[in-house]
């Protein structure tokens, strides 16, 4: 029994650093996922066609769609997608290898205060990530080439960050991918690892 007692003392003492450390590999998945996605559908592509944004590249579901999407996007006068002139996919992978080893030192140190700070980081680090994605979006669908083939006055193209838009007879999607999922659970898991060990202190006294 009192070996019992002593396994249920340990497992919630040290559950919240272990939800913190899942956290942190949930984060480091934008290393292997995609953070988000976004797809058009027609017409002509039945299936759709689907853009990946990486912390680090832009990538399609096939090795040509994105030249694909880059010659659509010339007829209506929208600029070439060139991940490689995009500064924000050179300073991701260091900012998330950053927090990742912010996030491993306050697991070391164990104070529950630094979980909750963790959290609320990444929280606004997401919110000005998907605000930057916004105006990312906006300049691509509202900074249109006058010489363009097809003009249509007042008609912008800029696609949805969250949800789905008719853009012509295309459908654009934009949805969260599995990085970027995982990345909102890691998030949840640093607040949860907050309220637990609250919850032992509190036990404790």
């Amino acid at each position: 029994m009192q070996d019992l007692v002593l396994y249920q003392y340990l497992s919630m003492k040290f559950l919240p650093r272990i939800l913190m450390v899942v956290g942190v590999l949930f984060l480091l998945s934008l290393f292997v996922f995609p953070m988000w996605k976004i797809t058009l559908s027609a017409p002509q592509y039945p299936d759709g066609i689907a853009m990946y944004i990486w912390i680090s590249k832009i990538t399609g579901d096939t090795d040509y769609t994105l030249q694909n999407i880059n010659i659509l996007n010339h007829y209506i006068g929208m600029k070439y997608i060139e991940p490689d002139s995009i500064p924000e996919l050179k300073i991701f992978p260091y900012v998330t290898g950053f927090m990742a080893l912010v996030g491993l030192v306050f697991v070391f140190i164990g104070k529950k205060y630094l979980y909750l700070v963790w959290g609320v980081v990444m929280l606004l680090m997401g919110a000005v990530g998907i605000y930057d994605f916004y105006l990312w979006e906006y300049d691509y669908g509202h900074n249109l080439d006058p010489l363009a083939p097809i003009k249509i006055p007042g008609m912008a193209y800029q696609p949805p960050v969250f949800g789905s838009k008719m853009l012509l007879n295309f459908n654009a999607t934009s949805y969260p991918d599995i990085g970027g999922i995982l990345m909102g659970l890691g998030i949840f898991l640093s607040f949860a690892a907050f309220y637990l060990a609250k919850k032992n202190e509190e036990k404790q006294i």
